[in-house]
């Protein structure tokens, strides 16, 4: 079962013609990812970034953008974990204005310490909370 939020499109994310402009996109997917985070996987991004010192870059993001959206509308943000490796983790994320797909969005995230800047294993408290949905 997918993580499911909303946002809406606000002034701040369009662009002269009042659509998305697409870079905003990718802030609001990150934002999906934190409240995925802390909602699901009950490790906000302020206790791992700032408290233990981790961190979920992304290491590779594909996107494709379905139909343009509009300053006003809500959209629904679909996530899902495609697979969990060692360290990484691949999401498919997807957002909808009502039936209408307006992205899809297939990105990896690696598990982190934010000194050494290498990659480490899912500590267990994470890992334990990620679902790969099939």
């Amino acid at each position: 079962m997918p993580f499911t939020t909303q946002r809406k499109v606000r002034f701040q994310h369009c662009d002269p013609a009042g659509i998305v402009f697409y870079p905003r996109y990718f802030e609001m997917i990150n934002s999906v990812v934190e409240d995925w985070f802390e909602e699901v996987l009950h490790h906000d991004f302020n206790h791992l970034h700032v408290e233990t010192g981790q961190g979920v870059p992304t290491v590779s993001i594909e996107t494709q953008f379905h139909a343009p959206s509009r300053l006003g509308e809500r959209l629904r943000f679909e996530l899902a974990v495609e697979a969990i490796g060692r360290s990484s983790l691949t999401l498919q994320i997807s957002a909808y204005c009502g039936e209408q797909k307006r992205l899809t969005s297939r990105s990896t995230l690696v598990f982190m310490d934010l000194d050494s800047g290498q990659s480490m294993p899912w500590v267990e408290g994470i890992r334990q909370h990620i679902t790969v949905d099939n």
